[in-house]
């Protein structure tokens, strides 16, 4: 039996967000029904419904549970010096978000137009735009300002990149971290003191 806190509830949910995603990325959201996620979960729709209304409500729920960290991310770095070790730490922070949440990431790579047009598409760019903001100086050079906005997208690009690449995942997301962490390093040695 659950607690207060609705573990068993919460175990089906993440389960059906698992699920979900796992059919997203085989078929694609178009072609996924909440009928084929209650049959893999080997649940009723009717089960599925007290949960869920629909698909969109499955992906916004995961995307929420995600957001958490990130919102999370951004408050500590707007309290922050805006020096370079806070911006590197805010990537190695984000680093650890991303690749929590990779299936997600996959998820929305794979479907960028259909993200586009849901509601979590702009939840997303809202958040890509803070971290953006964040590493960026708007005195800065354009060069430097692409580089730090570059940063950001290297990581998202990068988890696909690697992908057919051989070695420990743990080795790939530190390539792709390193990567990160020069483009903004090179902006901040571009920064002219006033």
């Amino acid at each position: 039996m659950g607690t207060p806190h609705h573990p068993r509830r919460n175990d089906t949910r993440r389960r059906i967000q698992d699920v979900a995603l796992e059919l997203f990325a085989e078929h694609g959201y178009e072609k996924t029904s909440l009928r084929e996620i209650a049959e893999r979960l080997d649940v009723t729709k009717a089960a599925l419904y007290y949960h869920f209304k629909t698909k969109e409500d499955i992906l916004v729920s995961i995307s929420d549970d995600m957001a958490g960290p990130v919102d999370e991310l951004i408050a500590w770095a707007e309290s922050q010096p805006r020096n370079l070790a806070s911006k590197q730490e805010l990537l190695r922070r984000y680093s650890e978000a991303l690749w929590s949440a990779a299936p997600l990431f996959r998820f929305i790579q794979e479907n960028q137009a259909t993200v586009r047009e849901l509601s979590i598409g702009e939840s997303i760019k809202s958040r890509l735009s803070a971290l953006s903001e964040l590493l960026k100086e708007p005195t800065s050079s354009m060069a430097a300002q692409v580089r730090c906005m570059t940063a950001l997208f290297a990581m998202h690009a990068g988890m696909f990149a690697v992908r057919d690449i051989e070695g420990d995942p743990e080795e790939k997301r530190a390539a792709i971290l390193e990567v990160a962490l020069d483009l903004v390093a090179q902006a901040e040695a571009s920064i002219v003191p006033r």
